[in-house]
């Protein structure tokens, strides 16, 4: 018989340091650590994420072990494309990879986008991230090649 399949659920707070210890996946090569990273503070924004009624934190556990999570957001009400729904992180479990369980977060966060009124959903993938182009454009997303400017540490006074 084969490995059981994942189940996708909205987090529960009982599994956020494993969803915090997971965020790892995110910063392992071809990824990074962010200079500010600190998990206490990812606890906190997640519980926040938990409780607003614009942001779904949803997990994919098997056998008892977070093997994948996704943050999504409601987050821009767009003139030209109507409401917006943004992933920010989605990670799977290396070693959970390629089994479906990334498909069934995405799924999972495009049907919650929906039933919350966005028209769309859309993230960013860092051009370093090739096997992560692959699932997405798999999973039926359209890509339009853009170059994303950021601006980090950002300070009112200036």
């Amino acid at each position: 018989m084969g490995e059981p399949a994942a189940t996708i659920s909205h987090a529960e707070e009982r599994w956020l340091d494993q969803i915090v210890s997971a965020y790892e996946w995110l910063f392992a090569p071809p990824g990074s650590r962010p200079p500010t990273w600190d998990p206490q503070i990812a606890r906190e924004r997640l519980l926040a994420a938990m409780e607003s009624d614009d942001a779904a934190v949803l997990m994919a556990l098997r056998t008892g072990s977070v093997v994948g999570f996704c943050t999504a957001y409601l987050d821009l009400l767009s003139v030209r494309f109507g409401l917006r729904c943004w992933v920010e992180d989605l990670a799977v479990d290396p070693a959970a990879r390629s089994r479906g369980v990334g498909a069934e977060l995405l799924t999972a966060a495009r049907r919650w986008a929906a039933e919350h009124g966005a028209s769309h959903l859309e993230l960013d993938s860092a051009a370093s991230r090739t096997d992560a182009h692959r699932f997405y454009e798999r999973e039926g997303a359209n890509h339009h090649r853009s170059i994303c400017f950021g601006w980090h540490g950002l300070d009112a006074k200036r």
